[in-house]
């Protein structure tokens, strides 16, 4: 929804067959029973729903098929470890479901819940979700207006629909005007005319917004393509191993071990677990940073990020007016003007701009004087009036709009003009601008001078930015303000002057999830966006997605939610509604952007660590799929018992939990999961370490006369051996000695694996026995190989 022409307010009351007066009460119920409540619409997902759902997709099929097998061949350790696997894994997965109900519930939260509504030509106060179209609604100071409506009588209210809109301070609103759902009345009592209710309203509107927004992660995506990757590669294997033993006329339960064996190797049983551990233990960090992770998948999506999408208002500048370098006449001195100004404001009425004049005067000069009259702000007069007794007799001073208080003065021609000049220029930047001025001992109106208010940037934020884009991110502006106004601000923060109106770029009724190329191509070249409303934040976060960007949106209103909901990672700033802090990933907790730049490098470390991991995993999965096929299809035997792929899963993977740990680099740019280069440097070490699992087994076998039961221990441990050793080469892409070293979480956890690993070897506990002499000639063997395989991985990254 755009910004709407003026209404033509009897047309209005023909369409929704109203009056002044009001509706009836049947008139009223019965639109009521039509149109419904005026409530947003909420879908849920049953939690049984959510869970159940964390059992589909590829590993989860993977392990259910090696527990469905083994139930069937009754190796009942083996159902239970794996059984327990799935579990894990589901529970983790549960944990983190969709927040989407958690967003609408704040936007509800957030409606006004009673309302003075004209029934039957009689005012009275009902709950605000029976407000129907074509109810008369009374609105005055500090209401929150319960649904769209065009203004009908009484003199003006000043709203402030920041929260809406993002424009940083009050709007005057006159009769015909349109007043928005959600919006604060900060002055002034009117009568309003209902036009919309729930869900077709400006509020309701984003509500869908954020139901709406939202898309799977590129973490989702590289987990279900890894997991695609195996089942069809596990299919390939078993359908070789079925018709090879098939053709041998071998039985069918002796073909459902086989097939038992290399489903349980194909399964990188603890991977999600491990992964989100990951992510939960940086989450941990992040908090300690004063970013709070509401969504774990938002830690790898921002190290990905690549343009971040600011809103201007609360989170580049701080929210709050300030007074800017004043213009001059008759005053003597800035101290005079404002003081000036502040006795033609009042100091009851809770206007921003009166409350900031007053508080920016000095006290002991304003005190000399007694305001004996005051006529308050209104639309037609445009300015406020006050009569006042000081030191030097009465006089009358006055402050407003400054071309109606320049008209009025007495002053010479060319000092009117001047002051037209630096109205005009202060506009030109994007500033409100205030005349004052005072009546003289011949009882004449001077110009005493033109104030300027704006809302600074924090004093963090140009560095921020800078170090953002030393990052390797994008900034562009996002702001509901005026274009003025963004380039200025946009200007004094390096953030480039190309500024773009939203209206201008979006046309009525276009399409936001299906935006022309044309389109696409002005938003990702524009360095921000002015008069942006809910969509239109929406459809640029969209727009850059589809053009291959990595987005990231900062928020703090309700303006906001679907753009944070829909971006790849939403960030509530500081004092954020809750509507914005629950449709976002990250919800910053000190003002401004400063702790932004930490957490993208918080997270770009903690990816590292996780790309580590999955290059390990992976190859491990496709060394233990390639080695048992090519075993029982060539050798025709089967190099290890499920019992030992099992337990070799949780030796593995449960001390590399630690890796969350591990000591690394953060990359000087955005990462992402390049998934193809992933799978093939996986594949190709996976294929070496089974070259090196062959030599080891002929040697064994041809060299050293290891008995067969023997040689299946030999095979094991060679296989955690190396699966460790191959973590420290794909830990970074420089030499395995070279630093970042392993931190010491790490280095502990996979020492007490080995030494576990060898005592159950050498023991017998589980496994047949092995000597130590076999037991040294498995770790030469695995160190020389490091070598091998870090030449290997650095050739295909």
């Amino acid at each position: 929804m755009a910004e709407q022409d003026k209404p033509n307010l009897a047309d209005e009351f023909k369409r929704l067959e109203s009056s002044p007066e009001g509706l009836t009460g049947s008139t009223a119920s019965n639109r009521l029973k039509l149109y419904g409540p005026n409530a947003l619409e909420e879908k849920k997902t049953s939690k049984l729903v959510q869970l159940l759902l964390t059992f589909w997709g590829p590993i989860p099929w993977l392990i259910e098929i090696a527990a469905i097998l083994s139930a069937i061949i009754e190796h009942w350790a083996d159902f239970t470890i794996i059984l327990f696997m799935l579990v894990l894994n589901s529970g983790i997965e549960f944990v983190q479901s969709s927040k989407a109900a958690d967003a609408l519930a704040a936007l509800k939260s957030s409606m006004a819940l009673k309302a003075r509504v004209k029934r039957d030509g009689k005012w009275a106060d009902i709950p605000a979700t029976d407000i129907v179209p074509g109810d008369i609604i009374n609105l005055e100071n500090g209401d929150i207006i319960p649904a769209d409506c065009i203004l009908e009588s009484g003199p003006y209210l000043a709203v402030d629909q920041a929260a809406l809109t993002g424009e940083s301070l009050p709007v005057d609103k006159q009769v015909g005007d349109v007043a928005y759902s959600g919006s604060i009345i900060k002055q002034g009592t009117m009568q309003a005319l209902v036009t919309a209710t729930g869900g077709n309203t400006f509020f309701g509107n984003t509500a869908k917004l954020v139901q709406s927004a939202g898309n799977i992660s590129h973490f989702q995506k590289s987990v279900l393509g890894i997991g695609k990757f195996l089942i069809l590669g596990t299919a390939l294997l078993a359908a070789l191993i079925i018709v090879k033993q098939l053709y041998l006329q071998q039985s069918i339960l002796d073909i459902i071990e086989l097939v038992l064996v290399l489903v349980i190797a194909s399964i990188p049983v603890a991977m999600p677990a491990v992964l989100s551990v990951t992510m939960a233990l940086g989450a941990l960090t992040l908090s300690k940073k004063k970013a709070i992770v509401s969504h774990l998948q938002a830690i790898e999506e921002l190290a990905g990020v690549n343009v971040l999408c600011s809103d201007k208002t609360g989170t580049l500048t701080k929210n709050e007016l300030t007074l800017g370098e004043p213009v001059l006449f008759d005053a003597a001195s800035e101290k005079e003007l404002v003081v000036m100004a502040a006795l033609a404001s009042s100091t009851i009425e809770k206007d921003v701009i009166d409350h900031l004049i007053v508080s920016k005067a000095e006290r002991g000069i304003l005190e000399l004087y007694k305001q004996n009259t005051f006529t308050p702000f209104d639309p037609v007069s445009k300015r406020t009036e006050a009569g006042v007794s000081g030191p030097r007799g009465a006089f009358k001073v006055i402050k407003g709009a400054p071309q109606v208080v320049i008209d009025l003065c007495a002053n010479a021609p060319e000092e009117k003009a001047a002051a037209s000049k630096a109205v005009h220029e202060f506009a030109a930047k994007g500033l409100r601008a205030l005349g004052i001025a005072k009546t003289n001992e011949q009882h004449e109106l001077r110009l005493l001078g033109i104030l300027s208010l704006y809302d600074p940037p924090r004093d963090d934020s140009k560095a921020v930015i800078e170090e953002t884009q030393n990052a390797g991110i994008t900034v562009k502006m996002v702001t509901g303000d005026d274009v003025a106004i963004g380039r200025e601000i946009a200007g004094q923060l390096g953030l480039g002057t190309s500024l773009e109106s939203a209206s201008q770029v979006f046309s009525e009724n276009k399409d936001m999830d299906n935006l022309p190329a044309n389109i696409r191509e002005e938003i990702v070249n524009a360095d921000g966006f002015a008069r942006v409303f809910p969509e239109h934040k929406y459809g640029i976060v969209k727009a850059l997605q589809q053009s291959g960007d990595y987005v990231a949106m900062t928020g703090d209103g309700v303006n906001d939610a679907p753009a944070l909901k829909q971006a790849d990672v939403g960030i509530a700033v500081s004092g954020a509604t809750d509507a914005a802090r629950s449709a976002a990933d990250l919800i910053l907790t000190l003002p401004g952007l400063s702790i932004i730049t930490d957490a993208v490098i918080e997270a770009r470390k903690i990816f590292a660590r996780m790309i580590s991991y999955v290059d390990y995993r992976v190859a491990m999965t496709i060394n233990l799929m390639v080695f048992v096929s090519a075993s029982v299809l060539l050798l025709e035997e089967v190099p290890l018992t499920a019992i030992m792929i099992v337990m070799l899963a949780l030796l593995d993977d449960i001390p590399i939990i630690t890796i969350a740990y591990d000591n690394t680099e953060a990359a000087p740019a955005p990462m992402e999961w390049q998934l193809g280069n992933m799978l093939r440097t996986a594949t190709v070490l996976g294929l070496i370490s089974v070259v090196e699992n062959f030599i080891l087994m002929m040697a064994a076998r041809h060299w050293l006369d290891v008995p067969a039961a023997e040689l299946q221990s030999v095979m094991f441990l060679q296989l955690v051996v190396a699966g460790h050793l191959l973590l420290f080469v794909c830990r970074h892409d420089h030499w395995f000695w070279q630093a970042p070293r392993p931190s010491a979480k790490l280095l502990m956890a996979i020492i007490t694996t080995q030494l576990l690993a060898v005592v159950i070897c050498r023991s017998g506990f589980l496994v047949p026995a092995i000597s130590w002499e076999l037991i040294g000639i498995v770790w030469a063997q695995a160190i020389l190989w490091m070598f091998v395989l870090n030449v290997a991985r650095k050739l295909c990254r």
